[in-house]
């Protein structure tokens, strides 16, 4: 199948919109990173700031007040603060493109005027409840339910790995509506703290990302008034599906950004530090290891770039957003891993930024979608020529 030409340079508005995020992470995040990072802390004031900037409402058009944006743009952004710090790019992502994206595409006029304004600009944050203890690559196996009584939804079950679960205000979640319709059984709702029966439970104490938030959540008996509804009923999983699509984009772009991380500090570490009375830049099995990181990202950034390009002309991209996904987040895991081998001893100790990011990226090979699920898509979509 031919396709259109795809992104071969930026445009003015994403240039100037790529150098206002570098930027601002260069000033306002870096000198924080370790700060958030050993206290396991939210960024919420950073967060905040990006609300201000249009950052938070990227997908969001300008009549729900969001920035009315691409996701070559939004795939842009992602990178960039995750040059910096990988868990700041990664609850943007998540705010973007899960729950504020999941009702920006499928929810109603009432609720995107409710809640999406609050949302873009950072005045909320969203949080986004698909998996459970007993359902994650299996995300159609869950096991919460939600049964109508007059004028509520009744919600019962629990949810794992919630992003944002501690410090969202807005929540969408997938539950069972009817069981015995298998996936087009599930339906999502837009859930708000304080709601009766929703219990935030506990906080992960994660091995990275750990500026991010990730609770666990319960309902018991949590009552959702029926307009909170989001999309048809028993379209849950099936839109899920398709927010996840985007979400893919967004995590390659987060591991372009970590990789490039990778390559930028130790491109430099390397220029500085000597052995043996030479640069460790002379060494060529450094040159190696810096060249394949090098060609490895310039090959994701186009895989990923590719797949924006398409979502944002509105050509069915499965295949490319799973494939860009695959390949950034494993290579960002080489990246890694190489660039604590480059800085030897120091790769291991926290001054060094290496040390962060080797242990941010695993979560990229498992999140939205873990690395087999998107062989198992790329493999199920070439079924299809």
């Amino acid at each position: 199948m031919e396709h259109k030409p795809y992104l071969t340079e930026l445009t003015e508005n994403q240039i100037i919109i790529r150098n206002t995020i570098k930027d601002f992470a260069e000033k306002n995040i870096r000198p924080v990173i370790m700060e958030y990072d050993e206290a396991q802390k939210f960024p919420m004031e950073i967060m905040k700031q990006l609300g201000d900037l249009g950052f938070l409402g990227i997908l969001v058009p300008e009549e729900f007040g969001g920035a009315g944006l691409g996701y070559v743009e939004y795939a842009l952004i992602i990178e960039e603060l995750s040059k910096v710090d990988p868990s700041v790019g990664l609850s943007v992502a998540a705010h973007n493109g899960l729950c504020t994206n999941h009702i920006n595409l499928f929810g109603n006029d009432s609720q995107k005027k409710k809640y999406l304004l609050d949302l873009a600009s950072g005045k909320k944050i969203g949080a986004w409840g698909l998996t459970e203890s007993f359902s994650g690559s299996d995300a159609a196996g869950l096991k919460s339910t939600a049964s109508k009584d007059g004028d509520y939804w009744i919600l019962n079950g629990s949810k794992q790995f919630t992003t944002h679960g501690t410090v969202g205000e807005t929540y969408v979640v997938m539950a069972i509506t009817n069981k015995d319709a298998g996936k087009k059984g599930i339906s999502a709702f837009i859930l708000e703290k304080g709601m009766e029966g929703l219990i935030i439970g506990k906080k992960e104490n994660k091995l990275g990302m750990r500026a991010s938030d990730t609770t666990q959540l319960a309902f018991e008996n949590c009552k959702v008034p029926v307009d909170n509804l989001l999309g048809d009923e028993g379209m849950g999983f099936i839109n899920s599906m398709k927010v996840l699509e985007g979400g893919r984009i967004s995590i390659a772009a987060c591991s372009i950004g970590l990789a490039q991380g990778c390559l930028d500090t130790s491109l430099k570490y390397s220029q500085e530090r000597k052995q043996f009375n030479t640069q460790l830049f002379n060494f060529q099995a450094i040159q190696f290891k810096l060249a394949e990181m090098a060609t490895n990202i310039e090959a994701a950034r186009m895989l990923t770039y590719k797949a924006a390009s398409m979502k944002d002309a509105g050509i069915p991209n499965t295949k490319e957003a799973a494939e860009a996904k695959l390949f950034a987040s494993e290579i960002a895991e080489k990246a890694a891993s190489e660039a604590v081998q480059i800085f030897g001893g120091y790769g291991f100790i926290k001054e060094y930024p290496v040390e962060k990011f080797y242990r941010d990226v695993k979560l990229l090979t498992i999140g939205e979608g873990t690395s087999e699920i998107q062989r198992i898509v790329i493999a199920r979509d070439l079924l299809k020529d």
